[in-house]
């Protein structure tokens, strides 16, 4: 009985694949890192967020994808064909700026979380997983080592399983959940772009643009990456198929952005500490559920989620360049018939590394690449939401109404908290 639970359960998640696994990749380091702060910093207060945040990151992702589906191009391919280089090339820093402060900012957590179980130095640990990360990108197609990688998922539901072994109000946890609470502070507006920053990320819109052109190629649909051609039969179902992947994704991400933030107020934030600044800080939340395993369990569950996400931020990336200057490209292509491609995120993880050699906390550079990603997100968004609702573009497979209207409202609600930021710090 149990083995066959099990098996139809490895089923299921294996057909999971661009949305679930994007999803996945959003709960990458940064993500842990905000929500355990934001646990920290303010217990169940903003707790809301990862309600409120759901349907708006579902609608942006979903865009970002069927962009890809129909038109067979990727994001920087279509600004760049529809918009002018200034918006392109603004577009494409804002993205390779954040990803690469993103990339650093994981690569010194995961380094930091194996000095914490295994005594080595960081440094050491950082060259390891560096040159771990770029032999996988090189040598190995994403899609074989994400099918494995994305069961590194599952180490982020010991949060789950943690809160329900303490002693919760779980009346008060539902009144957070549906009640928004505002505070007027620079502290709490930073956060709330951190959080948004860390859900809604840059890196994800190119991301599953791309990925769902791949699939496309994958499945003979078109006969290149980066041709430009339309895939065959893309029809409502497919395009059903993919925003139910995308949406499971985007619930898996924000499930656990709940639980976080529920174990680390009842923990953390209970214990009055309320700014975490260290790996070991961060793994006592698990403490009521792995007790003296768990800053192992924390460092299995960051280097996993790092290895998944970090090439998804390198791969973004290199997305980006080549679609902007006509390199060739592809996860499915060997480094001979790519080499700007994989030399665009071995670029990428190299200087990731050496931010490292600056001597910045790794927890707080977590938190604050977050809120840098919140403020990049709304400018590349607004062209998301343009893109997607043009019928020239989309033909019978443009934006609805009410995703349009979804995308705008979150892109307007972003920018205003980014401004709000920078405002706050002026005073």
């Amino acid at each position: 009985m149990s083995k066959n639970i099990f098996s139809k359960a490895k089923k299921a998640i294996n057909n999971l694949k661009v949305g679930f696994i994007t999803g996945c990749a959003d709960d990458d380091p940064s993500g842990i890192s905000s929500y355990s702060q934001t646990g920290a910093m303010f217990g169940l207060s903003q707790l809301w967020l990862s309600l409120f945040t759901f349907p708006f990151m579902v609608a942006i992702q979903e865009m970002c994808g069927r962009l890809g589906l129909v038109t067979g191009k990727g994001l920087a391919q279509l600004i760049k064909e529809n918009f002018s280089k200034k918006i392109l090339y603004f577009a494409v820093l804002l993205l390779f700026l954040a990803n690469i402060l993103n990339i650093g900012a994981d690569l010194g957590a995961m380094a930091a979380s194996m000095e914490m179980v295994t005594g080595g130095h960081p440094i050491f640990w950082m060259l390891v997983l560096t040159t771990l990360i770029i032999l996988l990108q090189i040598t190995m197609p994403y899609q074989m080592y994400a099918k494995a990688l994305k069961y590194f998922g599952l180490f982020l539901c010991s949060y789950i399983v943690t809160a329900f072994l303490i002693h919760e109000d779980w009346q008060n946890i539902w009144i957070s959940l549906i009640t928004p609470h505002i505070e007027f502070t620079k502290e709490y507006a930073l956060n709330i772009v951190a959080i948004l920053g860390t859900t809604i990320s840059p890196y994800l819109f190119f991301w599953e643009s791309s990925q769902e052109v791949e699939e496309a190629y994958v499945k003979k649909k078109i006969m290149d990456v980066g041709a430009g051609q339309k895939p065959k039969r893309v029809g409502n179902v497919t395009i059903r198929n993919m925003g139910i992947d995308t949406a499971i994704g985007m619930f898996f991400s924000q499930a656990i952005m709940f639980f976080i933030i529920i174990v680390t107020a009842s923990t953390l934030n209970a214990q009055g500490i309320t700014d975490i600044a260290t790996a070991p800080q961060a793994a006592e939340a698990l403490r009521p559920f792995a007790g003296d395993f768990a800053y192992l369990l924390f460092a299995i569950g960051i280097v996993g989620i790092g290895l998944l996400a970090i090439p998804v931020l390198c791969g973004s990336a290199a997305y980006a360049m080549c679609e902007t200057f006509g390199w060739k490209y592809g996860m499915n292509k060997g480094i001979g018939h790519a080499k700007q491609f994989y030399g665009v995120m071995v670029v990428a993880m190299l200087i990731g590394m050496a931010m490292n050699f600056m001597h910045f906390d790794a927890i707080k550079a977590l938190y604050y690449s977050a809120a840098f990603n919140g403020l990049t997100a709304p400018p590349l968004m607004a062209l998301i939401v343009i893109l997607s609702a043009s019928k020239v573009i989309m033909g019978k497979h443009k934006n609805k109404r009410w995703q349009t209207n979804l995308g705008w409202i979150i892109t307007a609600l972003m920018a205003i908290a980014g401004v709000a930021t920078i405002g706050s710090a002026f005073i």
